[in-house]
């Protein structure tokens, strides 16, 4: 397909969110949008695919537009086209669950607008090929996915994320703005191709990288820019949601590859051990956020950000053995990185769709609320359990090959050089395999509150299963992550070309009879397919010797009751519960967590309470500090409303004089 095909797709996209502003009010029109835009986003992904399997040669096209004299330029090349796939099928997905989610959604009007706006925006960073489109498309996409957070505004705490989430998402773009005035050089090359020729000195080089983390790490959800993510994630409709944590987190690690490895051409040493780092810091923070945690989605959003962490292990590995010379190690953790890129979008969009199933069934977030819901939803309940499953990397589901795969870029680290690097790589792959460790024990946790036990309230007493697109779509999800995980090597392969692209090498090896080889046969491989069938075997023979030597016929007996010999669902394990041993762990100095009890007077009635508490440090030592700053500026600022216009003038004159001088000591 080409580009100009794809740019007509986004062109389909922005005319229906404008027909969609028009006949929101519509009775079917929740229907004729979605379709749309699954039918849209269908073409789009058949286009990805296409270019990438059939490693065709880069497209390019200019547009008239933009600004005066140079156009919007456009260019499909392999890495823009995996991030198709991975944009488009996340599109397409969200929009068949929103035929079914989407009836019962409470303002229809405040969303449809912006839904198809907010994928032509993506598509469009994606294929971006100079610094004003890309610009442009990205601030789009922030705008349109705000608007989704703010659909229903009237919440308190729905408004605040989305004015912290703009706020962020103004300051990202800014970032990225001076990154590609540096990068630009003295020649104002706006296309990309101009910027690739123009060689920047490594201070210019370590500024590029640190604004872009700020930048395209603000929008993807690194530690510490990840405070606007737990709050607008929730925030939004839960097809919107299953978007922006699966999607959108994944334009931004786009934006990042593009101009660190594409345009900057890698970093040093020092600059991927940044990366690397801040990495592994993010991947086990936003796990122990998330373990503390009892809103489901916000739980989910926390996951994000710990994923985006081992996305960001596996760039950090690459740009270190780039810098290094070892070409083939560094394809190694950028193919483990790309993978783990697609296979967050499936499990993650799989989780947020059964979020948003059980919210509609329940009216709540709130896990501890719930319970017993297995019973109620066994459909969504077994596509839930493949959810946590992969995202807990357990084999032989997608979230273990890739996490396995960047596992094997940690075991090559003792040929790296630098000394800072053989102390620093393993420490990556312990927070990583810590951070793995911590996901399967939370998501014990989800399933375990919210599937199993006994409904807590009455809305989880009466459930229903949720409607049939909603389920097709689970269904096809965790499909996905099952075959993903059973045949790695396929689709480690179809990253071949954008591996190339971005390294400039390929893994040594990716497939020997449907095994996963990264480096060699004689050092490691897994097969998935094996994993499966030895899975599934096992676990027939166990329930047949169960079932034929257990003892004849099932034994009813009542359900623990851990100790209290009460029919009562409060008797159970909650998650706080569940949390306690972490939050003693580690909540004392990552959180400043406390726990007090108020007992009331002798002769009260009242009942005795546990209060117990959690601060978001980030949120309090750096946010909350340069907020109180800039309140202090603006209240000293107010005196300049009241001054005369001679004053003015005086000021306006002096600005000028020092910004001459700025110029000429600049140049």
């Amino acid at each position: 397909m080409s580009i100009a095909a794809l740019l007509c797709c986004v062109a389909l996209f922005i005319a229906l969110s404008l027909l969609s502003a028009a006949v929101n009010r519509l009775f079917n029109a929740t229907i004729i949008i979605y379709c749309a835009c699954f039918a849209i986003a269908l073409v789009m992904l058949w286009g990805g695919v296409v270019h990438l399997l059939t490693h065709a040669s880069d497209m390019t096209i200019v547009l008239p537009i933009g600004l005066p004299w140079t156009g919007a330029h456009f260019k499909l090349d392999a890495l823009a086209a995996f991030f198709l796939v991975v944009v488009n099928l996340g599109a397409a997905t969200a929009s068949f669950y929103a035929l079914g989610y989407g009836r019962h959604e409470e303002a229809p009007h405040r969303v449809l607008p912006f839904y198809p706006a907010f994928l032509a925006a993506m598509n469009l960073v994606v294929l971006a090929n100079d610094a004003f489109t890309f610009l442009f498309s990205w601030e789009l996409m922030s705008l349109a996915s705000w608007a989704l957070v703010m659909a229903h505004h009237r919440e308190k705490e729905n408004a605040r994320a989305g004015y912290i989430y703009i706020v962020m998402a103004s300051f990202g773009t800014l970032m990225l703005l001076l990154a590609f005035a540096l990068l630009s050089g003295p020649g104002g090359h706006y296309v990309f191709s101009g910027m690739q020729g123009h060689v920047l000195t490594p201070l210019r080089a370590a500024v590029v990288l640190f604004l872009v983390l700020l930048g395209a790490g603000s929008k993807a959800g690194i530690y510490p820019l990840h405070v606007w993510l737990p709050l607008a994630h929730p925030a939004a409709p839960s097809h919107v949601s299953g978007l922006m944590s699966g999607v959108m987190t994944k334009v931004a690690v786009y934006g990042f590859i593009r101009i660190v490895f594409g345009l900057l051409g890698g970093t040093g040493e020092d600059g991927g051990m940044a990366v690397l780092a801040l990495g592994g810091i993010t991947a086990v923070m936003g796990v122990l956020y998330a373990l503390l945690q009892h809103d489901l989605k916000k739980l989910l959003a926390y996951h994000t950000v710990e994923n985006i962490g081992i996305i960001f292990i596996g760039l950090g590995l690459a740009l270190v053995f780039q810098a290094d010379g070892h070409a083939a190690f560094a394809a190694l953790a950028f193919t483990a990185a790309l993978f783990h890129v697609f296979n967050h979008s499936l499990f993650k969009s799989l989780l947020f769709f059964g979020a948003g199933a059980v919210q509609t069934a329940t009216r709540t977030r709130d896990m501890e609320r719930l319970g017993g819901l297995i019973h109620r939803m066994p459909q969504t309940a077994f596509v839930f359990l493949v959810g946590c499953a992969a995202i807990s990397a357990l084999p032989p589901f997608n979230g273990f090959a890739s996490e396995w795969l960047t596992f094997q870029a940690i075991i090559q680290g003792p040929v790296l050089t630098h000394w800072g690097l053989k102390t620093l790589v393993p420490v990556a792959g312990a927070m990583l395999a810590l951070a793995a460790a911590l996901a399967a024990a939370c998501f014990v946790k989800v399933y375990g509150i919210v599937f199993l036990g006994r409904p807590r309230t009455e809305p989880a007493k009466s459930a229903v299963e949720t409607d049939r697109f909603s389920l097709a779509t689970m269904s096809f999800l965790a499909l996905l992550c099952l075959l993903a995980g059973i045949f790695p090597g396929v689709f480690t392969s179809g990253l071949t070309p954008a591996v190339h692209e971005m390294t400039g090498a390929q893994m040594p090896q990716h497939a020997i009879w449907l095994s996963l080889v990264p480096v060699s046969a004689v050092r490691s491989s897994y097969n998935g397919l094996f994993i499966f069938i030895f899975i599934v075997l096992a676990a027939g023979v166990a329930a047949f010797v169960a079932r034929r030597f257990g003892g004849g016929a099932p034994r009813q007996a009542p359900a623990w009751d851990c100790g209290f010999p009460l029919d009562d669902p409060a008797t159970q394990y909650t998650a706080g519960s569940f949390a306690q041993p972490i939050r003693r762990v580690f909540g004392g100095h990552l959180f400043r967590a406390s726990a007090r009890v108020e007992m009331p007077p002798p002769g009260s009635l009242a009942p005795a309470r546990l209060i117990r508490e959690l601060h978001d440090l980030a949120w309090e030592e750096i946010y909350k500090r340069i907020a109180a700053r800039v309140l202090c500026i603006a209240e000293r600022l107010n005196r300049f409303q009241v001054l005369s216009l001679r004053h003015y003038l005086s000021i306006v004159f002096f600005c000028l004089i020092l910004l001459l001088m700025v110029l000429t000591l600049w140049f």
